[in-house]
Order: C-alpha cells, then structure tokens, then sequence
C-alpha cells in the first residue's frame, strides 16, 4: 500500500531559515532562472493545468483594454503586479501606493492601478529597501475557492530525487505552516524512473482534501505539473494556493516556476523569457564576464579562482571575526581581464574596506596572475587594501613582484595570516572613515 512521508518541506525558504553560516548562505542564494507569473500561467496552461483567465498588460491603457476583454463590468478582477518577488500583496510601491495585488471592477480600475504600478519599484518583505521594478501587471479574472492547497515539485537534495510537498493548508506562507503545524505538510518522494503514477497523484489529491467530483481532475493536475518539471528542467513549481473553485474548477491561483540554470542550452524558449530587470545588476554584469558573484553583506570582498576555494575563503574570513562582501570566483583562468571586471564589480560596492585575492595558480601561473593584479590596480589607481595569497606555479616570483611593486598589495602565503591582515585591515579603514581621516598603509608584513 503506498504510505505518505510527513516531514518539514524541503523548499529553499526553508533550508534558508535553518542555514547561518556562509556556505549556507551561498546555497540559499544560488541563481536558478524565475519567470513572471504570467509566463508561469501561459506554461501550466500549455501542459494543461487550469489557471483564471487573464492576459499581461505594459501600460495604463494596454491593462483597460485587457480588462474589457476579461469581463468589462460584469465580473470581479484582479491586478497583479509583475514583479520577482513574495509578499507582492503586502508590499508598497515607492510613490506610496500599497499593494501589488489588488480587487478590480472595472476597465477604469484597471487602467488606474496599472497607471500607479507600472514604471515603479514595489519594496516587499524579500526585495529589500531598493524594491524592485514593475514593468507589466497581470489581469485576471477573479475566483472564488471553496478549498486552498498548497502544492510543490521540487528536487530533494538529501535525496536526490523529486519529491511533491503538499499541504491542506494553502493560500498562506509554507514557512508559517511548517512552523505552526508541521503535520499539516505532506512530503511524497517520487521514483524519477517511474513517475507521478495515477495512485500517487490519486492519492495526494485525496489527502489534500479535494471534494470527491475534484479529485481526477486535481490527479491530473499534480501528474501534469510534475511533466513539466522533468521536461523542462525546472528546480521548483509551486503552487500556492492551488484551489478547488465555487464551481469545481482545479486551478493554480498563483504560481512560482524556477528553472535550472545548467539546462539553459536546451530551454532556450524559457530562457528568452529572462528578465534581468529583476536581478542585482552586479550580477547580470559579472554573467556578462563569465564571474561566478553574488553579492553579500560584509565589507571584505573576495576574489577567488574555484567554487570550494571560495567558500573556504569566505568561512576563515568569517571565523576571523570579518564579514565577506560577495561571493566571487574566477573560475580557471585569472587573466587580467577576469581581474579586471572582478575589482571592479567588487569595489562598485561602497561597504567594501579591504579586498582578499586567493588564486591557486595552475593553468595560469602565479606570476602571470601577479603581473596582471599590478596592472589592475595600476589602472583603475585603487587605494582599498589588498591581501594577496597566490600559490601554485612560480608563486616565490608572484611574492617578489608584488612586495616590489609599491602598491597597497600585500603578498601573504599562509591562509590564516592572509584573512587576519584582511580582517585587520577592514577595521583600520572602517574606523578611519567613521573619524574622517585617511590611512596610509605602511604596515611591515
């Protein structure tokens, strides 16, 4: 007989909560592709889940006529703000409007909230104070549901296996539910070789606590979300609320599509439908660069060659009593040019006080790498202090070049040492700022 997994839900919000240190941190905040929601709704609607009628809408004038099309005057409506973020219905637009998601009754409600969103910032609870840009809304019909379910495909990494998560308990933060009432939330590991089979699907429709008239459909449902999860690479679709209607319709209210990353050469349809208008800038740029960056919260950046060296840089730092300002790897080929583009990325950041350089040389050599590090800082006439721990390949003529060079470089071999003076060196500058005075760097190392 088959038996459900009850267990916390395993979606990165989350892991989030319960990942502290900087390597968690980076986990939680790795970038996998998130569509619009009307791009998600154009998707489930294509493998035929049920979503309201609706259609998107990138002016004022554009969202009336949509609108009339939609229901004119007869029906209730909804406009959404089309923006990647949650809490989009809590939030507040920056010339005070509040409310991403809002009732409308009219074509004129609809051009007048969409004249308000549209070309503004909406702040929620995960954009932070800078907000983020509304360039199109969403109008859709208005449905009113007799029940609301959540429900996620999603891969497990403990398992390393898809899994459904589920709850009865739709329409409201995951994180809450599972905070408040972790029985409610129901974990269904699927065997990637067999599939979402019709007594699985059957099955979680009925735990959920769809009416017995719902219940093939909702089974359809779940089997089409987790087809298109596997067919088109997704890390995660949820939906939330997934409900059963007034008029028992099985629809996906609203949904948050993610893709992976690695996939893009062959979702390159879904891919087309990026929009880098809702990510850091930072870090489109550095895509640009081929740099593997994300930003942080400290005031040490870091630039590293590899993933691991990274996060290992990142945790001594921490453990020194420093914070990093951003997650920042090179990959294997530290040219100038990638140095270039990393410092540059690194000190658009006013925070940073002193920067840690930590490249194995290997396919390119140390001394090449230190050659191309003074020409660098040369260049760009940088005065943030840099500590520099180069080790591979000629890394003895690396040291030399550097402690001859006459820059605020500062050549350390030992990985200890390198992040205490890169530590020590943050504070020094973060206190010669507070007091308005500037510091010369003449420390015998």
């Amino acid at each position: 007989m088959f038996r459900f997994a009850r267990s916390r839900p395993v979606t990165a919000a989350l892991r989030a909560a319960t990942e502290s240190s900087v390597q968690g941190r980076f986990v939680q905040q790795k970038r996998n592709l998130a569509i619009h929601e009307y791009l998600s709704a154009r998707l489930l609607k294509s493998y035929g889940v049920g979503v309201p009628k609706g259609e998107v809408a990138h002016s004022a004038e554009e969202a009336e006529a949509v609108a009339k099309t939609i229901g004119n005057n007869d029906i209730d409506m909804v406009i959404k703000a089309q923006v990647l973020a949650g809490g989009r219905g809590k939030g507040t637009f920056d010339n005070g409007l509040k409310g991403g998601v809002r009732v409308i009754y009219s074509p004129t409600e609809a051009k007048m909230f969409a004249g308000q969103m549209i070309g503004q910032k909406l702040i929620t609870k995960q954009t932070g104070a800078r907000g983020r840009p509304c360039n199109a809304v969403l109008i859709c019909e208005r449905k009113f549901a007799r029940r609301e379910f959540y429900l996620a495909v999603l891969m497990d990494r403990q398992t390393q296996s898809p899994v459904i998560v589920s709850s009865s308990q739709g329409g409201m933060d995951i994180e809450t539910v599972a905070k408040e009432a972790p029985d409610a939330i129901i974990t269904t590991p699927i065997d990637i070789n067999v599939g979402v089979t019709d007594e699985i699907a059957r099955n979680i429709a009925t735990e959920l606590g769809f009416s017995e008239q719902c219940v093939e459909e909702a089974k359809s449902t779940i089997q089409n979300l987790y087809k298109l999860f596997m067919e088109k690479d997704a890390t995660q679709i949820e939906i939330n609320p997934l409900s059963e209607t007034l008029d028992h319709q099985v629809l996906a209210m609203d949904a948050k599509l993610s893709f992976d990353d690695n996939a893009e050469f062959r979702q390159k349809e879904i891919f087309s439908w990026r929009d880098t208008t809702q990510e850091d800038p930072d870090e489109v740029k550095a895509a640009e660069h081929e740099l593997n960056f994300i930003k942080l919260d400290g005031d040490i950046g870091c630039l590293v060659n590899g993933a691991g060296l990274a996060m290992a840089t990142m945790d001594i730092i921490k453990l020194n009593g420093g914070n990093p300002a951003n997650f920042l790897d090179v990959g294997g080929g530290a040219t100038p040019s990638a140095i270039r583009s990393a410092f540059e990325l690194i000190t658009s950041d006013p925070k940073v006080t002193a920067i840690f350089v930590n490249i194995f040389g290997g396919i390119v050599r140390c001394d090449a790498i230190a050659q191309g590090l003074i020409h660098v800082v040369n260049e760009m006439n940088l005065r943030t202090p840099i500590v520099a721990r180069l080790q591979g390949t000629n890394m003895e003529q690396a040291h030399k070049l550097i402690n001859d060079s006459g820059l605020r470089i500062f050549s350390i071999e030992d990985l200890q040492s390198a992040a205490e003076k890169s530590v020590q060196f943050s504070k020094v500058v973060k206190m010669a700022r507070d007091i308005d005075v500037g510091v010369e760097f003449t420390l015998g190392i």
